[in-house]
């Protein structure tokens, strides 16, 4: 996915949940809109280097949007979760998710299920018949290089799982995607140290036949796009898994 022109600076700080202040590279300091109500565990460290997008339109409040930020040398991260759908569109429909391929439509934001949520991407196809994508962002990294999900307690979580098994019942098919924003993962966990009752929940999904996978993707200034596909550990065990260089 092509990302619109950014303009460098280094992050002082993120507040607010919404709120982030850059210093750009002129010297000037301006207030941006922070996309992504996760903690941004570890991806939000004053000096790291950021990219922003700007907005021309005049009804925004803030004209800057924060949307990779550079909480390693060389490691770039997409925070930006609007661009999450989009991606992960763009790469089903390339034929880039194997187990995804072969729908004859896609569609986006559909209402679904029994709480009144929305599946991400429903998946249609005459033969083959429905198939619900529920789309994770997936931004942090721990000590030993697994992706960990969530970065921070989620409800809303816990309810898609839910509402992916109810289609499950019914016959339908039922997938979570987990869009790794970085490219540095070796593989995917649930952060049972975060939210235990969401990493019971997945565990519970999975058993019940929800299917589950996660993808890395490569960032740079200019796009993001899937890239490779990560092994999911349930157990935290990734011993003998392949690592990002394999």
């Amino acid at each position: 996915m092509r990302l619109p022109p950014l303009t460098a600076g280094s992050l002082i700080r993120r507040y607010r949940r919404f709120l982030a202040d850059v210093r750009l590279r002129d010297g000037s300091v301006v207030t941006a809109h922070c996309p992504n109500t996760g903690s941004l565990l570890g991806c939000d460290r004053p000096g790291a280097p950021v990219w922003l997008s700007r907005s021309e339109a005049p009804r925004r409040r803030l004209a800057w949007t924060w949307e990779l930020v550079e909480p390693a040398p060389g490691v770039r991260v997409c925070i930006h979760t609007g661009r999450t759908n989009a991606i992960v569109a763009e790469a089903v429909e390339g034929g880039r998710i194997a187990p995804l391929a072969g729908y004859a439509r896609l569609r986006r934001e559909v209402r679904f299920g029994r709480e009144g949520s929305r599946v991400d991407l429903l998946l249609e196809d005459p033969v083959r018949g429905r198939c619900f994508v529920e789309v994770k962002h997936v931004t942090a990294v721990d000590g030993a290089g697994h992706a960990i999900f969530p970065d921070a307690v989620t409800v809303r979580g816990r309810r898609h799982l839910r509402e992916l098994v109810h289609h499950l019942r019914k016959g339908d098919r039922a997938v979570l995607v987990f869009c790794v924003a970085r490219g540095d993962a070796r593989a995917l966990r649930p952060a049972d140290e975060i939210d235990p009752a969401y990493g019971a929940a997945l565990r519970e999904a999975l058993a019940a036949g929800i299917e589950a996978y996660a993808y890395a993707c490569r960032v740079s200034t200019r796009s993001v796009a899937i890239s490779r596909q990560l092994p999911l550990s349930l157990d935290g065990d990734v011993s003998g898994m392949p690592t990002a260089g394999d």
